[in-house]
C-alpha cells in the first residue's frame, strides 16, 4: 500500500499525531520536552499471566505509527513498559521506578485490577495521572473522588455481570448457573454484578468455584461445578485458566451453556488450542470488534487496524487483545491532542474527563464518553456468541 493511501484509510478511522513543534505551558513537567512525551505502563511481561503483555506492546506498536507521521505537536511519544508479573507488590515497585526514575509524564494501560489498585495511592499522593488501567474494576469510579488521578478503561466488571446475568434470565428463565471466577477484584465485581440481578429477579447462584492466576491448573473446580446440575457455566478468567476450563469442560462431557471473559475470547491464543468445533456457541459480552469476523471484513476501521497491524505490529496475533492496545493507543493520542500547549499533569487529567469520541474498533452505538460527573470512558457492552469460525453480536 503507497503511504499516501495508508494515510488516507486511517484519516477519520484511525488517529494520528498534528505535525509542529509546540511548547508545552507545563514545561516542567517531568517526561515531557520539545521533542518527546514520555509515557510510563506497567503489566505482565512474563509469568502466568503474561499473554496480556501485548496489550502494552501493541499500544507502543500504536505510537511507532503516530511517530511515523509527525507525532504529536512535533513531539514523539515514548513509551516505557515495565514488566511486574502481575505481581500487586511488583506494580508498586516498577511504578515508583517509572515515576522517580525514568522520569514519565503519567502511567496509561496499566494491567491488572489489583495490581493498578497496588500503585493508585502512591500515583495520587505523586499527583501523578494515572489513566486508562486495564481494569474494569467498580472502584476505579466508586472511588473517583478519593482518587482523582485515576482512572480504569474496560466497562465496569459489575456492569459486565449484570449485563451476562440478565441475558441468561432472558434466554434461561430456569437456568441453574455456576460460576467460576478469578480470586481478584475483577472476578469478585463480576460475580457481584450477576448475583444483584439474580437476586433481584429471586434466584441464586448453585455453584461458585474461585482460582488463582497462579493456578497450574482448574480441573477440581470444573469438576465440582458439573457436580452441581449447572446447566450454565460463567468462566470469568485470565486467557490461561478460560482455555483449561473450555478443555476440562468438554472432556468429562459436560455441555453447559458457556460465558467467558472477553479479555479470554482469543480465537487463535484460547478457542483454537480447545477445538473451534469443542467451543460453538459459547458467549460473552463485548465492546470490540472481532477483527477475524466477517460482518467487519470492508469496515474501514477494521481495514485500518489490519493496515496497522501488518506494518507496525507484524507476528502479534490478530484479537482481542491487540485491538485493546491499538485502542488504547488512540485514547491516549487524542487526550494529548486535546491537551494542546498545556502539557502538565494537572491539564493530562482534566482533559482525561473531557473525552467524547469514537473509536473505530469498538461496536457500532458503543463510544469513549467521560465527564466530572462519570470519570469513566465505556459504559455498555453487547452479548457475543461465537459461531465455530468467529464471534458475531446478538441482537440486543
Amino acid at each position: 500500500m503507497q503511504k499516501r493511501q495508508f494515510i488516507t484509510m486511517l484519516s477519520g478511522a484511525m488517529l494520528t499525531g498534528v505535525s509542529g513543534l509546540v511548547r508545552a505551558q507545563g514545561a516542567g513537567t517531568p517526561g515531557v520536552t520539545d521533542r518527546e512525551i514520555k509515557i510510563g505502563s506497567t503489566g505482565p511481561l512474563s509469568g502466568p499471566a503474561a499473554g496480556y503483555g501485548i496489550v502494552g506492546k501493541t499500544m507502543s506498536a500504536w505510537f511507532d505509527l503516530v511517530n511515523a507521521e509527525g507525532g504529536v505537536n512535533g513531539r514523539q511519544l515514548k513509551l516505557v513498559l515495565a514488566d511486574d508479573g502481575y505481581s500487586p507488590p511488583k506494580t508498586l515497585e516498577q511504578s515508583r521506578r517509572l515515576v522517580e526514575r525514568d522520569q514519565v509524564a503519567f502511567l496509561a494501560a496499566q494491567i491488572g485490577s489489583s495490581t493498578g489498585l497496588a500503585s493508585r495511592s502512591y500515583l495520587n499522593n505523586a499527583k501523578v495521572p494515572q489513566l486508562f488501567v486495564s481494569s474494569g474494576s467498580a472502584t476505579w469510579l466508586d472511588d473517583a473522588a478519593k482518587f482523582p488521578w485515576s482512572m480504569g478503561w474496560l466497562p465496569l466488571y459489575t456492569d459486565e455481570g449484570r449485563i451476562l446475568a440478565r441475558h441468561i434470565l432472558q434466554t434461561r428463565p430456569n437456568a441453574k448457573i455456576a460460576m467460576f471466577y478469578q480470586n481478584d477484584d475483577a472476578g469478585k465485581d463480576v460475580l457481584r454484578g450477576v448475583k444483584e440481578v439474580l437476586a433481584a429477579a429471586g434466584k441464586k447462584l448453585i455453584s461458585e468455584e474461585s482460582h488463582e492466576v497462579s493456578d497450574p491448573t482448574v480441573d477440581s473446580q470444573i469438576v465440582s461445578m458439573h457436580a452441581s446440575g449447572a446447566d450454565v457455566l460463567v468462566a470469568w478468567g485470565s486467557p490461561k485458566a478460560t482455555l483449561q476450563s473450555l478443555r476440562k469442560t468438554h472432556d468429562i462431557g459436560w455441555r453447559p451453556a458457556i460465558y467467558i471473559n472477553p479479555s479470554a475470547s482469543s480465537v487463535p491464543a484460547v478457542l483454537t488450542p480447545v477445538g473451534l468445533d469443542k467451543v460453538k456457541g459459547i458467549m460473552s459480552a463485548a465492546f470490540l470488534k472481532d477483527p477475524s469476523d466477517p460482518t467487519w471484513k470492508n469496515d474501514p476501521g477494521v481495514l485500518a487496524w489490519h493496515a496497522f497491524m501488518d506494518k507496525y505490529n507484524k507476528g502479534a496475533a490478530k484479537e482481542y487483545l491487540t485491538v485493546l492496545g491499538a485502542c488504547l493507543g488512540q485514547v491516549t493520542v487524542q487526550l494529548l491532542k486535546q491537551c494542546g500547549n498545556d502539557l502538565s499533569r494537572e491539564n493530562i487529567m482534566r482533559q482525561s474527563r473531557r473525552l467524547d469520541m469514537d473509536l473505530p474498533m469498538m461496536l457500532p452505538g458503543l463510544r469513549v464518553k467521560t465527564s466530572d460527573a462519570r470519570p469513566h470512558p465505556i459504559p455498555d457492552m453487547r452479548i457475543q456468541q461465537f459461531d465455530g469460525t468467529s464471534w458475531k453480536v446478538m441482537p440486543s
